[in-house]
């Protein structure tokens, strides 16, 4: 096995299909594919069966993945340890959450490991930081979700299995603008926002998500755009939200929002990584971080 072919197979792995892997990698089909056939032949069993909808990892290629993905970061180790470089860990999270909670993580990671560099990649899709997880691309994401395991709160959880952790709880309120018909009604229920318009993002949005659990089908759903946009359509009284505190605090404060009694579990944050990869040098210092 070489290591290039094993990059071309998690690749393919990953994307599913040998075109989208060929983009990625900046390769041909055709490399793509001979690639694969070489290894292959070279392991006597076939890696992948090959469907309608694409490459479908078979039991030796689901086996061999993990292998991959091992030995890719340890050779990626030794390059850096070679030629002096640092290792950089690379710590992914939904941009709506990287502004406040992030650099708390940093702050007790510094304090902890100062000789540790971290890298910060904030992302608008969740489906993005399972797939960076995952393939190795990051070392761990925080993003907001609730429940047992990954996924509760209404996504799909990632393909590839991967290891999580709460590490702080993220308070919601729902939010209008302060001549609200509602304001100042205690024991908000449900079917008492009949009626309203829903402010609300994509589909998949975290506090989407939230909102069907907690609130159900009763508002008109009006999608209104990102955090930012949401808060600012509330303001003007175009409709009620459901948000994170930390996004809306400056708002309530001043006035210019007023929080509705309608009662909301938290949403958790949670660290997500691969657990075969904490024997990176200063990833579990950054799991202790999150985590302190």
């Amino acid at each position: 096995m070489e290591l290039r072919q094993l990059r071309t197979f998690e690749a393919v792995a990953r994307h599913r299909t040998v075109t989208d892997a060929a983009v990625a990698l900046g390769m041909a089909p055709s490399s793509v594919s001979e690639q694969i056939r070489t290894l292959e032949k070279s392991l006597g069993v076939a890696l992948f069966e090959r469907t309608s909808r694409g490459m479908r990892l078979t039991g030796p290629g689901e086996r061999l993945l993990g292998w991959a993905r091992r030995l890719l970061d340890q050779a990626e180790q030794a390059r850096r340890e070679v030629t002096g470089q640092q290792q950089e860990l690379r710590l992914g999270a939904l941009e709506t959450i990287a502004a406040a909670y992030v650099p708390q993580v940093l702050a007790r990671l510094a304090g902890r490991r100062p000789d540790v560099r971290v890298g910060v990649r904030p992302a608008m899709s969740r489906d993005d930081l399972f797939a960076d997880v995952a393939a190795g691309r990051l070392e761990a994401a925080l993003l907001l979700d609730t429940g047992d395991a990954l996924g509760d709160l209404g996504f799909p959880p990632p393909p590839a299995p991967l290891t999580f952790l709460d590490v702080g709880a993220v308070p919601l309120a729902l939010v209008a603008a302060p001549g609200h018909r509602l304001r100042g009604r205690p024991h908000l229920s449900p079917g008492d926002l009949s009626g309203e318009r829903l402010l609300v993002n994509v589909s998949n949005c975290s506090f989407l998500l939230a909102a069907e659990k907690i609130i159900g089908p009763g508002p008109e759903r009006v999608q209104a755009g990102g955090v930012p946009v949401m808060r600012a359509w509330a303001e003007q009284g175009l409709g009620i939200c459901l948000l994170p505190e930390f996004a809306v605090s400056t708002a309530l404060e001043s006035g210019t929002l007023t929080k509705l009694a309608l009662s909301a579990p938290d949403l958790s944050l949670r660290l997500v990584w691969r657990d075969d990869r904490e024997d990176l040098p200063g990833l579990r210092d950054v799991l202790y971080a999150a985590c302190a």
